[in-house]
């Protein structure tokens, strides 16, 4: 049990790195298409994903904003992957597991 245990954390782990990373990207690219959110420096900054998902400075336009919606669900869907994750574990040691 402990060994199945450990290789499905890691497989659950390496999922919701993957789907952060498809997140980040996305904010990249809502932020390359928002005037006000562009990177003027030349410098690489941190993605501003707290714009993106909140809408702020964001561009209008329907493509911008079928990402940010994209990103959304993303972003929900590694909240979710926690949230069960987290169900499970605690599941497992009410059930003596």
């Amino acid at each position: 049990m402990d060994t199945t245990f450990y290789v499905l954390a890691g497989i659950w782990a390496i999922v919701m790195i993957v789907i952060f990373i498809m997140a980040i990207r996305l904010s990249y690219r809502i932020e390359a298409r928002s005037p006000e959110l562009i990177n003027k420096t030349g410098l690489p900054q941190r993605a501003k994903i707290v714009h993106t998902v909140t809408n702020w400075k964001v561009a209008r336009d329907e493509e911008t904003q079928g990402l940010r919606r994209r990103m959304n669900l993303l972003l929900l869907i590694n909240l979710a992957g926690f949230v069960l994750f987290w169900a499970g574990i605690r599941a497992l040691r009410i059930h003596g597991g």
